[in-house]
């Protein structure tokens, strides 16, 4: 049996904001969902959470999450998993952890996103959906942070 590969998808950009309204962005359920998806987050290390996206085929279109690290301002990480065994592509069984680290920087904050764990070939075409997706969320991010 061969073992799968790992792979990551990694977007970073400098937003023009704040660290702590950025971290505010990324941490308030009602901002999440503008963002983001419906879910009922909050950052609490041990709070399982979910978000709500489209059903597609055998999935529900729900991603069970898990809050397990918080450093106010610095660190955010939760696992992320979702999919059902009997989709073949998008939809199929991830299991994986998305990491957001902030760092101030001159202009605003520095916004590194890491989403590991995605398994090669099975989880092929939701990285590949994905890495677009995060790309277009942190431009989300950054529009929602501006706004008062």
């Amino acid at each position: 049996m061969t073992k799968s590969a790992s792979r990551d998808i990694v977007v970073e950009e400098v937003l023009p904001h704040p660290v702590n309204t950025v971290w505010r962005t990324l941490t308030t359920g009602e901002l999440i969902g503008r963002w983001l998806m419906p879910n009922d987050f909050e950052p609490v290390v041990g709070k399982q959470f979910t978000f709500q996206t489209k059903p597609m085929g055998k999935w529900d279109g729900i991603v069970h999450c898990q809050v397990l690290e918080v450093i106010p301002h610095e660190r955010l990480v939760y696992n992320w998993k979702g999919g059902s065994d009997d989709n073949a592509a998008y939809g199929s069984p991830l299991d994986s952890v998305v990491t957001w680290t902030l760092t101030p920087v001159d202009g605003g904050t520095r916004l590194r996103l890491v989403h590991s764990g995605f398994r090669s070939p099975e989880n092929d075409f939701a990285f590949d959906a994905m890495s677009g997706g995060w790309s277009k969320v942190m431009r989300s991010i950054s529009r929602v942070a501006g706004e008062r």
